[in-house]
């Protein structure tokens, strides 16, 4: 692909990226948010370029034929090769959320577990810090096969942390949450009642820094309007991807996050061997993706004011010689190969940046659109994208 050059008058960027390169120092007192809303669409489950942005192979035509006409690609994209960087899906989603490449290990250290605990501030810490946004209003959507990354809401880092915490949505939080209802509700008596408070302390237990963070209201009240339509069965929600689009649909209009992560999962099935789960999956992601902005471009507040950044957690290989072909933990090149798309107000439309860039450029891109400085952050603005 060939880089489409654009003059680049950078305007009320300047600002945005002063403090993101460090040129300003942060107020100590929360600021208000001029920068626009962000919604950050992890394309996820581990994708190759070309059943994505490649107008030819792809199973995105939405992605490929009409959002990259709106916005910036990179198709070049990538995840360092370096030791101790993993092609995986909480780590991708952690050096997209902090602009670093840490090690990470689950913290008992269990086998096929990712407990993880990120050192340096999430981008969630950044902005509820910088602009005193409460907690529904940075927001993570996820879904129900990866209980382990509902935890990934802020780091270790003394000067943020738990206080900072960005709020979840998925169905492991609304099983807590109808559990919780029903026990106050009085729906069980006797050994149910005792096997239903066991079974609430399994689930929160599942949060294995258990802080004592509290309830926040608006989620509840989130959660009891969505069990109003959906019941309590789990046999009326939609699932799987699905299920998220839905969520970050209902966020947008009842929550109205100003940073919103969709984490998409669904290509990761192809882990059993059946091409057909991935790219079937790729069209859902995809299918979501227009509902997402289609949505955004329907409300009077977003329009106009919001920036999507797509970009997957990892690449996936294509290797005939295994029995299931269609890995990324094996730390081959493709793992390794990914790409992103920006798009919204001061994003030049219809441009291809065709050189490499790294994956947790990402952080920091956002820190200067939405107006702070992702100070922990080791990768630099992708300021082509800027028009």
């Amino acid at each position: 692909m060939a880089l489409t050059l654009h003059r680049r008058a950078f305007g009320g960027l300047i600002g945005g990226l002063a403090v993101a390169n460090g040129f300003s120092t942060a107020a100590a007192l929360p600021r208000s948010l001029a920068g626009p809303n962000v919604v950050m669409v992890r394309f996820g489950g581990g994708v190759r370029r070309f059943e994505t942005i490649d107008g030819q192979g792809s199973y995105a035509p939405y992605l490929s034929q009409v959002l990259v006409k709106d916005g910036t690609l990179f198709p070049h994209m990538r995840i360092s090769p370096q030791p101790d960087v993993v092609t995986s899906h909480a780590q991708g989603t952690l050096y997209l959320l902090t602009g670093r490449y840490d090690a990470y290990r689950d913290v008992e250290g269990a086998v096929l577990r990712e407990r993880f605990e990120p050192k340096a501030p999430t981008l969630f810490e950044y902005v509820r810090q910088a602009f005193g946004v409460p907690a529904q209003q940075t927001l993570i959507v996820n879904g129900e096969d990866r209980k382990d990354e509902d935890f990934l809401t802020y780091s270790t880092d003394r000067h943020f942390g738990v206080r900072y915490r960005s709020a979840v949505l998925s169905l492991n939080q609304f099983k807590t949450y109808l559990l919780r209802r029903q026990i106050a509700e009085g729906a069980f008596n006797g050994d149910a009642l005792t096997t239903a408070q066991a079974k609430l302390r399994e689930l929160e237990a599942l949060d294995y820094r258990r802080e004592d963070v509290g309830i926040v209201p608006e989620l509840d009240a989130f959660w009891d309007r969505w069990r109003e339509q959906y019941g309590s069965t789990g046999f009326k929600n939609p699932r799987g991807d699905r299920l998220l689009t839905a969520l970050a649909l209902r966020a947008l209009k009842e929550l109205r996050p100003k940073l919103l992560l969709i984490n998409y999962q669904d290509t990761d099935y192809v882990h059993w061997g059946n091409k057909s789960h991935y790219t079937r999956a790729i069209s859902i992601i995809d299918e979501g993706l227009k509902q997402i902005v289609e949505a955004v471009e329907a409300d009077e507040a977003y329009r106009g004011n919001t920036v999507f950044v797509v970009v997957p957690d990892c690449g996936r290989d294509d290797n005939h010689l295994m029995a299931v072909p269609y890995q990324h933990h094996f730390g081959s090149a493709s793992a390794h190969e990914i790409w992103a798309l920006l798009m919204g107000p001061r994003i030049a439309k219809g441009a291809v940046v065709d050189k490499p860039v790294e994956q947790i450029a990402i952080a920091p891109t956002i820190g200067a659109l939405m107006g702070f400085k992702a100070q922990a952050a080791e990768g630099a603005a992708l300021a082509e994208a800027f028009a």
